[in-house]
């Protein structure tokens, strides 16, 4: 039975734990090689070595998504090791404090853009000059019923997922006779490490937060969102371009 990532080269940021961990099993076993990305290299190693033990092809490299230069790196590495890149995957992402507008700092906004839009902007922008030359690639962002609706934390988390919705959006639509499509998932609760990114809690906005949570049908596991992420990175999806795919047990249907 042919693997539906055979042969393909995976980049895929936040590769050390949650989602992106995930992600990066779930691709190797599908046949794709992998390169895993993560701030936390010893993290990012422990899920290369899970993927080679199984017989499965991955690197680790360290990786700090707000800067320019190691996004670069992290591509000069999957074509030093692997000769190609097919598949980009920006998963990497950190939460707020739950700071509403009226509160939240320089230094928090800054913080949170920086992480979760700037990377996936920069990371999309040498993705692009990859697959243009060969006319063919694929990008996945991992958004967040944060980036389309507006109670799911603070306000900088919120606008920082919001303008990964719109940047998927806007490059699906520019690149979409050039053979690059662009998508995005958009997770619910998901048990994941993220809470650790966490920096003291703003009560106010907290509070008004969790006034919706109730609603939450439970919490997912992180392999619905790897699942969700084989389909849209794989020729399964190849009439799907510019499509923000919410899996979240159905929480944003209210």
């Amino acid at each position: 039975m042919t693997k539906k990532l055979e042969n393909k080269v995976a980049i895929i940021t936040g590769a050390g734990s949650g989602m992106g961990a995930e992600m990066a099993v779930l691709f190797a076993a599908e046949g794709a090689s992998v390169v895993g990305a993560d701030i936390n290299i010893e993290r990012a190693n422990e899920v290369v070595e899970k993927i080679k033990t199984a017989g499965g092809k991955a690197v680790a490299v360290k990786t700090d998504v707000s800067k320019l230069n190691d996004i670069k790196n992290m591509f000069k590495v999957a074509r030093d090791t692997f000769g190609q890149i097919d598949i980009l995957v920006n998963n990497a992402g950190i939460m707020d404090d739950f700071s509403p507008v009226g509160e939240v700092s320089n230094d928090e906004w800054q913080r949170v853009f920086a992480i979760n839009t700037d990377s996936v902007m920069y990371a999309m922008r040498e993705a692009v000059k990859e697959f243009l030359p060969k006319k063919k690639g694929v990008i996945l962002n991992t958004a967040s019923v944060g980036g389309t609706n507006g109670g799911r934390a603070g306000v900088a988390y919120t606008a920082s997922k919001h303008a990964v919705v719109g940047i998927t959006k806007s490059a699906a639509f520019m690149y979409e006779k050039e053979g690059i499509r662009i998508n995005a998932i958009a997770p619910g609760g998901i048990n994941t490490n993220i809470n650790e990114s966490i920096k003291n809690a703003i009560r106010f906005g907290s509070q008004r937060m969790q006034s919706g949570l109730g609603l939450m049908p439970g919490v997912g596991p992180a392999t619905a969102i790897a699942n969700a992420a084989l389909f849209l990175v794989s020729d399964d999806s190849d009439f799907i371009n510019g499509a923000i795919l919410p899996v979240d047990g159905g929480w944003t249907t209210y």
